[in-house]
């Protein structure tokens, strides 16, 4: 097993399979776009797999499949395929933001992905198109009742709060939690080369971030109650509505610092290794890759390398890359 040098057991490694994205939200990229990785860059299938049956071989279980938007990548089922076959990879998961889920879903359940996250921040379709740019919030929607009826369950829906845009919703939002078995899950805005300006009326840096405080000060007619989930590592904090079928979570990097339960690596789609998603430090396995080196020596070294903590309540923010390019 990995463990770092703060004794936490690293377990689960996210990989970009692209950097693409065929929304455009706000708080991910500028509103000028960003160029995307040639082709030749981005890992192939058979990279992909190289480095998962590496890291499942260190005792790496647990594996997440992010993009950009990976479900605009044309091989994305062959590559839930080869990695499900991976003896030790018990926890095979993707987060997308649901554009293409409907069509996908069943395939995918088929190839042997568990569960899936979905990104929606509003259920109002106008300011759902406002955030995203162009996205269409029925296709997302649609996309969810696919996924939950493929079996790719427990559906998990991420929202990132985001001040004078759509922290009016928190309360609605995590009443989807009541009548059906989903996690709702707020995640606090973090900092990753989205300071500038985000153009088309959006709000300015100084309105956007919203503390997880807040937010449950807004929650706190709903009467959540908190839960201890067994054997549950990572950064979220759950909560329950009495009488629900689902939760309520919180991913707090500011609010509540949570670094001291991060389990995690993440590769992203022109083969870097990052060890924190909020730390620009990066170890190549391109060459290692390409000449058929023994990756497992990279991925320890990542983990060796691997800091207590970010540092964003000193403004040391990432700054390398949007975080469309290192996979959330």
């Amino acid at each position: 097993m990995l463990i770092d040098p703060f004794g936490r057991a690293i377990t689960y490694l996210r990989i970009s399979v692209t950097d693409r994205c065929n929304l455009s939200c706000a708080y991910c990229l500028p509103e000028s776009g960003v160029k995307w990785m040639p082709d030749d860059l981005v890992l192939t299938t058979d990279e992909i797999v190289r480095v998962a049956q590496a890291a499942a071989r260190l005792g790496i279980f647990k594996i997440r499949l992010t993009g950009g938007e990976p479900l605009v990548r044309p091989d994305l089922v062959a590559i839930v395929r080869r990695i499900k076959e991976i003896p030790g990879v018990t926890d095979l998961s993707l987060t997308t933001n649901g554009m293409l889920l409907e069509k996908l879903s069943k395939k995918l359940f088929d190839a042997g992905l568990d569960r899936v996250n979905i990104s929606l921040d509003t259920l109002d379709p106008a300011k759902f198109k406002k955030m995203t740019r162009f996205g269409d919030f029925q296709k997302v929607w649609n996309g969810i009742l696919a996924a939950e009826a493929a079996g790719l369950k427990p559906i998990k829906l991420n929202a990132v709060v985001v001040g004078g845009l759509n922290e009016d919703e928190i309360p609605a939002m995590a009443s989807l939690s009541i009548e059906h078995a989903w996690h709702v899950r707020f995640i606090e805005l973090m900092p990753v080369a989205n300071e500038q300006g985000w153009g088309n009326g959006l709000p300015t840096v100084s309105e956007r971030y919203i503390s997880v405080q807040k937010m449950h000060a807004m929650l706190e007619p709903l009467k959540m109650q908190s839960l201890v989930i067994e054997n549950e590592v990572g950064p979220e904090r759950t909560f329950k509505i009495p009488g629900s079928l689902g939760t309520v979570g919180f991913i707090s990097p500011l609010g509540e610092h949570f670094c001291n339960k991060c389990n995690r690596l993440r590769l992203t789609a022109d083969g870097w290794l990052r060890s924190c998603l909020l730390v620009d430090k990066e170890i190549s396995l391109r060459n290692a890759l390409k000449n058929g080196i023994n990756l497992e020596s990279f991925i320890s070294q990542a983990v060796s390398e691997k800091p207590e903590g970010h540092k964003l309540k000193s403004h040391n923010c990432p700054e390398a890359r949007h975080m469309s390019q290192i996979g959330g």
